[in-house]
């Protein structure tokens, strides 16, 4: 009787709070970015379906809603982990040794486009792109640089690579090989979402199937020899910077997961083997209720879809990811703004229980970060772990009668996009028929109408401008990088043992065409100091290279 009661007095205060008559408002665009209505109020009434046991429950329990871990950041705080790379080997590996000294706790490495794409520096291709978005890694060299005097076995280490992931991860091991480092002492990441970048990045290589291929020969070899290591980083962020929502971001994520967990039992693979070093990377956006929402509804949606589908163990359910802010909500004017939106969203990621965490630096809309802008960056993570006490209990907002609805609701938009998906025939399907580029494209047109028209009001973009002159630093590299990396290339190839490479390859060619796995033979490559343009040129002759379909 008093359950009802109460029920029926919230009932009633949720009638009185929507009587936009006698409580007028300010605008009538009350939604997420995601466009998810938002309510005026929100009461019991709102969560009253919702079961404590199988939707909420306590943290480190199944579906995980409130965390994978009992303790939360009272056992151990995230890593802070800032994506940096930038010109020469010599000039990342001095950033890395910077951070690590301000209190980075992990490293994480951004790779120039040629790099991405498989091209060595000195291809005729990646002229006058070295090093503008990150690292170039032409070969074994420069890694061995680039994490000179950095203790490997004691710190983790993600490196943002796709469509040549296999062949940088193998550089990775080989230099901790020469060091006398042991593989299982290795512990870190490589993103290897090839699943994505065709959806949003762009930055693949080859068709869709030989790359799969190449993902799940990572599965298999890091599950045998590295078994510390997270063989994929399945990404949402990419998905969200290209212009999706929040929903769209964790659906088309969470699918790509699925996706990837069938081709590696479709391998041989036990589900329970290779799935517990698969991790997760997503956006961490503006609408600050909107982002911890999706965190916790992307945690219950793996724990049961892993359970029901592939009846996987509790610790293969458990969705762990690292976070990065938004780069495409940081402006060009008043970039000092971005700071503040950098604390928000780095907060709702931390209110949202990541593992790991990135955060932007002021001036990226314009450069490559200075060394001011990164450090600011990472004391914005330390301000947030040490004196705003969010770590002091976990999942803080559990219960939290908005934030649960929400939960719900985006649990159910991911779930009609489920549907859609498997209505196509599954992810590849959908994928070749242009169906997330549709999507994404749609929804990348839809926000910028409504910061257009002022429904989105973008600080000292579209409303509050001061046309004051950008006075903060602006990161300059060493103009003496590029041609040290040219000649380091050049010596490499005159110094090697040629005839060595040359059958490394080879013998990587005949694997490739056919169903081997392919990273002993990488391994044997890159060892002999075959370059990655060499190694992802057989692949290229083998495999081919996809080509974008045009989309109507």
């Amino acid at each position: 009787m008093r359950e009802q009661k109460a029920l029926e007095i919230e009932r009633k205060t949720e009638e009185l709070y929507a009587e936009s008559e006698r409580f007028p408002e300010s605008g009538d665009n009350f939604s997420t970015l995601s466009g998810i209505p938002i309510k005026r109020l929100y009461t019991r009434v709102d969560i009253a379906q919702t079961r404590y046991s199988e939707d909420i429950g306590f943290p480190g329990e199944y579906p995980f809603t409130r965390g994978v871990h009992y303790t939360g950041y009272r056992g151990r705080t995230w890593t802070m982990r800032m994506f940096s790379g930038y010109g020469s080997a010599e000039e990342t590996n001095a950033r890395y040794k910077y951070l690590l000294s301000h209190g980075e706790t992990g490293l994480s490495v951004a790779f120039d486009y040629p790099t991405l794409i498989g091209y060595d520096t000195d291809d005729p291709l990646a002229r006058g792109e070295f090093g503008k978005c990150g690292v170039a890694v032409s070969s074994l060299a420069d890694m061995e640089i680039l994490f000179d005097g950095i203790s490997v076995d004691q710190i983790t280490t993600s490196m943002t690579i796709n469509g040549p992931a296999a062949v940088i991860w193998a550089m990775y091991l080989a230099n901790a090989q020469r060091r006398d480092i042991p593989w299982n002492k290795l512990g870190g990441t490589i993103q290897n979402d090839i699943l994505k970048e065709y959806m949003a990045q762009n930055s693949f290589i080859f068709p869709i199937e030989p790359s799969m291929r190449l993902i799940v020969d990572t599965f298999e070899f890091g599950t045998k020899y590295v078994p510390r290591w997270n063989t994929i980083s399945i990404s949402g962020y990419h998905i969200r910077e290209a212009g999706a929502t929040a929903v769209q971001e964790l659906a088309f994520t969470l699918a790509n997961g699925l996706t990837y967990v069938q081709a590696g039992i479709g391998r041989g693979l036990k589900v329970d083997e290779f799935t517990p070093r698969l991790s997760f990377f997503f956006n961490c956006h503006n609408d600050f209720f909107e982002e911890i929402a999706k965190f916790r509804a992307a945690r219950r949606i793996w724990a049961r879809e892993m359970k029901k589908r592939f009846a996987a163990n509790e610790r293969s359910q458990w969705l762990r990811f690292h976070t990065q802010t938004a780069g495409c909500a940081l402006s060009v004017t008043q970039p000092e703004n971005n700071v503040a939106r950098v604390a928000m969203q780095a907060l709702a990621a931390v209110l949202g229980g990541t593992q790991s965490l990135h955060t932007n630096s002021m001036d990226e809309a314009l450069a490559l970060p200075s060394e001011k802008a990164v450090t600011v960056a990472l004391r914005t993570q330390q301000i947030i772990a040490h004196e705003s006490g969010v770590t002091n209990t976990v999942d803080p907002l559990g219960g939290s009668y908005f934030v649960e609805s929400l939960t719900n609701e985006i649990e159910k938009a991911v779930y009609d996009y489920f549907e859609k998906i498997d209505s196509l025939g599954g992810v590849i399907p959908a994928l070749k028929g242009g169906f997330f580029n549709r999507e994404i494209a749609d929804s990348a047109y839809r926000f910028q109408k409504e910061v257009d028209s002022k429904q989105r009001i973008i600080v000292g973009v579209n409303d509050y401008v001061s046309g004051e002159p950008i006075t903060i630093p602006i990161l300059e590299m060493d103009k003496e990088g590029e041609r040290r990396q040219l000649e380091r290339l050049s010596r490499l190839r005159r110094e090697r043992d040629n005839e060595s490479v040359s059958v490394k390859l080879e013998a990587l060619r005949q694997v490739a065409q056919g169903g081997e796995n392919l990273m002993p033979h990488i391994l044997e490559a890159v060892n002999a100091y075959a370059t990655l343009g060499e190694v992802c040129g057989v692949l290229r002759r083998v495999f081919g290279e996809y080509q974008i379909a045009l989309i109507v």
